[in-house]
């Protein structure tokens, strides 16, 4: 009997169905958006649980959480009713004029989770990147210094302002010109000899210097701009760029230096936040606490809501309002996304996700170290259900990730040559599924990469 939890193919990907869509967007959609081949992708129509359904009927098991935003699994129950009473009541507000009540109510349940509690004081977004250039404009005015220290490899957005703060040329190269050049990037560790160059590297930057680390011309900054940095951001466990974890004690560093100069500690827990690596925050694994964080994707539980957070004396440094924000959007609070928060958050503590991604993702980790093909694989690294499987040959994790879609399976490459395959599943998949994956995955490598 076909069990609607897990894979079944009824046509192979893309489909005719998908095909067709294809051709349709690449009518109207700019080509530089969505990529398309033979191979690639497939049109979602309907989603639950950790099971995705494309538009020709074929059924996957998603391992990505949808760039991990289904932390408690897509269309959950719960969050969706929550949905559906609010949009019958107020589907919009005007949140830095007229507020929704809804905003006030997931303002104080958030903020009772950050690590400053009621001392707390948060700006809402809607996106990752939006509030990475919170968090850069917060540091600006608390510091009055305007220069950044980054990290190579690090990806905290694509808009003009986090796009400063990535580390990765393929983004940032068409846009050089309009980027604010000082920014200072400075390599990020794996291991503990790693972390040396890179504490040594960090001082210098903190120190005004411009030499340049990490192969880009964003290492300096230009004459009269920049100056001593203000802020240091950083994943504390990099997501795109494949998963990678820096050696303990690495993260307690660079928070006693950056303070130690002057400058603000920016973590980035849009990814690795809320529970994905075993714990609420990823900061938790080393007690480091920044002065701020950046929080987003499964925070709106599948609806758009981010937000940049940091203890009173930090996001003080913004001007009471005058009747202007000086930062705010139309969407800002937005009543459906709240409640979707709300409602997420709540799921999170009550249904132990966080527990969940310590104790299965460890499993699954050691599952996926024993029976994979050892010849093919470099490394498996991450925490809780935050892992990637290292290759150490370019567009190896593209191979991959092609070859499980055949099967049922819904990865994706990362790494900055698509070495990588990473997995960041919602925090609810059955025992059986995961069994299933774990014999997918398996069979995914086996017959694209040996």
């Amino acid at each position: 009997m076909d069990d609607p939890t897990l894979p079944h193919m009824v046509t192979p990907p893309p489909g005719p169905a998908t095909r067709e869509l294809a051709r349709r967007l690449r009518q109207v959609e700019s080509r530089n958006v969505t990529y398309l081949s033979e191979h690639f992708p497939v049109f979602w129509a309907r989603a639950r649980g950790a099971v995705v359904d494309d538009a020709d009927g074929n059924r996957y098991l998603d391992l990505t959480g949808a760039f991990g935003v289904a932390l408690a699994g897509h269309a959950h129950p719960r969050i969706t009713a929550a949905i559906r009473e609010q949009a019958g009541i107020l589907t919009h507000g005007m949140g830095d004029v007229h507020p929704p009540v809804r905003k006030v109510e997931f303002l104080e349940r958030l903020a009772a989770i950050l690590p400053w509690g009621s001392h707390s004081r948060i700006t809402l977004a809607n996106s990752g990147s939006e509030a990475v250039e919170i968090a850069l404009k917060t540091t600006l005015l608390a510091t009055g210094r305007p220069g950044v220290v980054a990290f190579r490899g690090a990806y905290h957005g694509l808009t003009l302002g986090s796009l400063a703060a990535t580390g990765r040329d393929d983004f940032r190269e068409p846009f050089r010109g309009r980027l604010y050049p000082g920014v200072r990037f400075v390599p990020f560790p794996t291991t503990p000899d790693e972390a040396r160059e890179s504490l040594a590297a960090l001082d210098l930057a903190l120190a005004g210097g411009r030499r340049e680390f990490g192969g880009t011309d964003a290492g300096a900054a230009g004459p009269g701009e920049g100056g001593l940095p203000g802020a240091v951001i950083l994943e504390p466990i990099q997501g795109r760029a494949g998963v990678r974890v820096p050696p303990p004690g690495f993260l307690a560093e660079v928070a006693r230096r950056t303070r130690a100069a002057g400058a603000l500690l920016v973590f980035d827990e849009i990814f690795s936040g809320l529970g994905r690596t075993g714990r609420l925050f990823a900061l938790e694994h080393e007690g480091v606490v920044p002065d701020l964080i950046c929080v987003g994707k499964g925070l709106g539980g599948g609806l758009p809501l981010s937000a940049c957070a940091g203890p009173v004396e930090v996001m003080d440094a913004w001007p009471e309002s005058p009747g202007e924000a000086l930062h705010t959007s139309t969407f800002l609070g937005h009543p459906l996304a709240c409640t979707a928060g709300l409602t997420f958050l709540d799921v999170l503590e009550e249904e132990e996700l966080t527990a969940y991604a310590a104790r299965e993702g460890e499993a699954f980790r050691r599952a996926l170290a024993r029976e994979l093909p050892e010849a093919s694989i470099r490394e498996i690294r991450g925490r809780g259900f935050f892992i990637g499987i290292d290759l150490g040959r370019p567009g190896a994790g593209v191979e991959v990730t092609e070859e499980a879609l055949r099967r049922g399976l819904i990865v994706l490459p990362a790494g900055p040559h698509g070495e990588v395959v990473e997995l960041s599943p919602p925090l609810i998949l059955s025992g059986r599924q995961r069994e299933v994956a774990l014999e997918l995955l398996v069979e995914s490598f086996r017959r694209s990469v040996g």
